[in-house]
This record gives structure tokens, sequence and C-alpha cells, in this order.
């Protein structure tokens, strides 16, 4: 096991609990990656996990370098494959459009990572990325507080500038940003609206066109 698989590994069950304990935070979540999810094509979603993204919003199919992820993503119909964002185990031009979500902060190359998901894109192909804004609130707890998370102990976090300058480098075009998740986790009592831009949310959503 990697350093930033591991985590993963041992602790699934605290990983799943988190969405139960965080239901309002989830459904946000999701109603913000929704904003800009395609109706039609196939998707694949990168660093799936446990696949408790892609199974709600109709991913069929997930990359997951953790054992224990894979394991129970294929518990929920997602065909997984072992592998990491930056050696992405598809053919070119794949895919309509691929997902990642509270994903970057753990691969080891961003920019090899987009060029990988530029390359299994096909032509107008969107990329969605679903990240916690190092710079927000929530981000700067996560920040603050890494050394004793079992989960963000080896993560990198970003800012949304940070996210737009890899994707421009990588060639991609950005579509849209949502923001969500408006003050602390804790105090989040129902499903929150996402807006539109970044700034004030916790959660941003950036969707990206490969741009030929």
């Amino acid at each position: 096991m990697s350093p930033k698989t591991k985590p993963f590994d041992e602790h699934l069950s605290d990983y799943e609990q988190w969405f139960t304990d965080n239901h309002f935070v989830f459904q946000s979540e999701l109603t913000a990656i929704q904003k800009v999810l395609p109706d039609t094509g196939n998707g694949v979603e990168i660093g799936v996990g446990s696949g408790i993204f892609a199974s709600l919003l109709g991913i069929k199919d997930g990359v997951e370098p953790s054992h224990a992820m894979r394991e129970k993503a294929m518990g929920r119909d997602i065909n997984v494959i072992n592998g990491v964002a930056e050696q992405l185990p598809y053919p070119a031009k794949s895919y309509e459009y691929a997902l990642m979500v509270t994903t970057l902060c753990f691969v080891d190359d961003v920019m090899q990572s987009f060029r990988e998901v530029y390359r299994i894109l096909k032509k107008n192909g969107k990329f969605i990325i679903g990240f916690v804004d190092k710079n927000s609130p929530v981000g700067k707890t996560y920040l603050e507080n890494k050394d004793k998370n079992v989960f963000y102990k080896d993560a990198a976090f970003y800012s949304a500038e940070e996210v737009y300058r890899y994707l421009w480098e990588t060639g991609f075009k950005i579509d849209a940003t949502w923001q969500t998740v408006f003050g602390a986790l804790h105090d989040i009592v129902k499903v929150q609206e996402p807006e539109m831009s970044y700034g004030r949310g916790s959660f941003i959503v950036i969707s990206a066109i490969k741009d030929e």
C-alpha cells in the first residue's frame, strides 16, 4: 500500500461514516456537481473511492488505487479498475466526461493527471473537478488539523485559482464554476443551493472543456 491509499484501505468504515454524519453537506456537494454533470454520454470517475458519488450520479466506470475502496465500489455496481490518475487505464478519446471529486488533494502530479484526463476525453469532453478550496473556511480548518486527520495527513490542498491555472496549462477551457458548503460543516442542516463562482463556499466545482 502506498502512503496515500493506506488510510483508505484501513479506515473504510470511518470514510463511509463521514457521509452519514455530514448528510446535508454531502447532498449539497452532489447538488453542485449535478449543475454541470452531462445528462448523456459515457462518464468515468477518477479516484472513485467507495463509489458513493458515482453510484448516485449514474457513473458506471471508475479508477481507484485503494483495494478496500474498489471492493466497496464494486458492491455499488461500479466497474472499477485499479489505477492512478497519472496513468489512466483507458484508451484515448474514450469518454464524454470525467469526474474527480475530493481526489485532487491526493494525486502525486496534478499536471500529469490533468494531461491524462485530457487524453481520455473525446473532443469537447467535459472534466468536472470537485474539491475543498484551501482558502475557504473548511479548507483552512483541514490545513490546520491535517496532521491529526488520518485521511488528510498526506494531502495537498489547492485554491480555485491554482486549479484554473492547471486546467489552462493542460489545454482545458473553463466552462463554469459553482460553490457550496457555506458555513461550518456541523452547522449545515439542510441541502444548500449552490451559487456560481467561488470565494464564499468551501466546496468548489469547476467544469472544463477539452479545447482542441
